[in-house]
């Protein structure tokens, strides 16, 4: 048999989602208690206008909901501080204890102050904390997802202004006035291209060594009619005469003029020497300002409103206007020979004065045609001593040593070394002319849209850059705002978890004296707060 000392021993475990519950079905509380509960509000929120200047009261009054065990606490200090209106026989006589004392009483009646009691621990653990608890994870979420964008921000602006610096170095300017510096880079081209001619000479064996190869396999195939072929007839020219103008290599003759066209920045053409192409007789120093000589220009035979004296004819009594050719006389016509010599001596100058202009006024390498023609055959050139590199390395070729057998001195004595050395120049001319600098120093001289494109393109890379510290900024602020939200959560959720520690033992006492004191256990997750 258990004894009635064992039953007292044994706890009473209740779980906290259940509480309510298990007092309404154990009738300590009304079904109804909640109509209760309102009035009981309302007293309370009469009695709190009223009240003495207490710190601890005023720490209870504040920031939390005030249940049955917070005014039990309020009376505790009232009889304290309104200890002078006790009278003889222990009532007071302050209206401020007879308001709590009633909420006192009426939370009592029908045990109102159990059930609110449930009702605030249910809501406290499901509601209230799982609540702020997430709040407090949401401003850690975005404190991370901040940093991880001020990261990713940084290495984008990192990353935009690296592009922009390598850019920048490639082109072979600073990037502080981009415009202008690329503009400037153009100066640089006529150097680059006398340099690029100058190394151009040290092609001549390849080129020799190309056509005369070439030369001796048409020879030696029956084909005499195509021997004399030139090949890269551009290189010859290059290597012999230089980087000159298109107008030189086109027809042979040094230009006497050359209007180069204008920059893509905004400038004029410049001429090295005006043309000035005189019609008049070289013997006439009084000819006029460039005018056409008809032939006497005394003034005697010129009328005042320019009109051409046709030799004496009277033309003041004719009453249409008309020409009066003589009556019945015939028409005798003179040409002077001073206009047909005049002529002559113009079409002399124009022969004489070899001008250049468009793109007859660009260098070789200027021009893209010649330029490509240029590239091209150093493609050319590249590839035939490549291929003659893999046969001399291969394994021996009976066909091809049977052909060289009576090949000239200068293709047979030809090492291994000496083609290689003849690849090392071809290459590098090539890479200097076809690299991405001057492919845009290229494009900058050939389109002024391009200029601005590019102009774009640099700057917008710094732009971008700028954008991405900016968006990295708002980042910084967003996480800063974050973090205060967070400290300033923290404290509540501490104080919400403290209050729910204290009211789960308030309401463990309190089931407790009605069941002569045996111990109370309120089960669940507010055990894990």
């Amino acid at each position: 048999m258990v004894s009635q000392q064992d039953i007292q021993k044994l706890p009473i475990d209740i779980h906290y989602n259940k509480l309510l519950d298990w007092l309404v079905d154990r009738r300590h509380c009304n079904r109804q208690w909640q109509a209760a509960a309102l009035v009981v509000r309302e007293k309370i929120n009469a009695a709190i206008q009223d009240m003495p200047e207490v710190q601890e009261i005023t720490q209870l009054l504040q920031g939390t909901y005030i249940n049955y065990f917070h005014c039990m606490r309020i009376v505790e200090l009232l009889k304290v501080s309104e200890a002078n209106t006790k009278d003889i026989f222990g009532r007071y006589s302050s209206q401020r204890m007879k308001d709590w004392q009633e909420v006192v009483k009426l939370y009592e009646k029908d045990n109102v102050n159990l059930a609110e009691g449930a009702q605030l621990l249910t809501r406290n653990v499901n509601y209230e904390i799982p609540a702020v608890k997430r709040q407090i994870a949401k401003y850690k979420q975005t404190q991370e997802e901040c940093v991880k964008k001020e990261a990713d921000f940084t290495s984008q602006a990192r990353i935009e202004r690296e592009g922009f610096k390598a850019s920048c170095k490639e082109l072979g300017i600073v990037g502080k006035n981009i415009r202008s510096e690329l503009l400037a880079l153009l100066k640089q081209l006529p150097g680059i291209h006398q340099k690029l001619a100058e190394e151009t000479k040290s092609l001549q064996p390849a080129i020799d060594f190309y056509s005369a190869f070439v030369h001796f396999l048409l020879s030696s195939s029956g084909d005499g009619s195509k021997t004399d072929v030139s090949m890269v007839p551009m290189l010859r020219y290059l290597t012999s005469h230089g980087n000159t103008t298109v107008y030189q290599w086109r027809t042979g003759e040094v230009p006497t003029v050359v209007v180069e066209p204008g920059l893509p920045g905004g400038g004029e053409p410049v001429a090295t020497e005006e043309p000035q192409i005189s019609w008049e007789d070289p013997g006439e120093a009084a000819g006029g300002d460039g005018e056409i000589s008809w032939g006497d220009e005394g003034g005697e035979g010129q009328e005042e409103g320019g009109e051409i004296d046709w030799g004496g004819m009277d033309t003041g009594g004719a009453e249409d206007a008309g020409i009066d050719w003589g009556g019945d006389a015939g028409l005798d016509i003179t040409v002077e020979g001073s206009g047909a010599d005049q002529s002559q001596n113009g079409a002399s100058a124009v022969a004489d004065s070899r001008v250049a202009m468009g793109t007859d006024a660009l260098s070789l390498f200027d021009h893209k045609e010649t330029r490509d023609q240029v590239i091209n055959e150093l493609r050319e050139l590249s590839g035939f001593l490549a291929q003659r590199l893999v046969e001399m390395e291969g394994e021996n070729n009976v066909v091809a040593e049977t052909i060289f057998q009576s090949a000239p001195q200068e293709l047979q004595m030809r090492s291994v070394e000496e083609i290689t050395d003849m690849v090392a120049p071809v290459d590098t001319i090539l890479a200097q002319l076809t690299n991405n600098r001057m492919r845009q120093l290229y494009m900058l001289k050939a389109s002024p849209k391009y200029v601005d494109r590019l102009t774009a393109n640099l700057q917008q890379k710094l732009d971008q850059a700028d954008k991405m510290l900016a968006r990295k900024r708002i980042m910084i602020e967003k996480r800063q705002e974050a973090l205060q939200d967070q400290r300033q959560t923290e404290p509540k959720l501490q104080v919400i978890i403290k209050k729910t520690k204290e009211l789960k033992k308030q309401m463990e006492g309190e089931i407790s004296k009605r069941y002569s004191d045996r111990p109370v256990n309120i089960m669940g997750e507010i055990n894990l707060l």
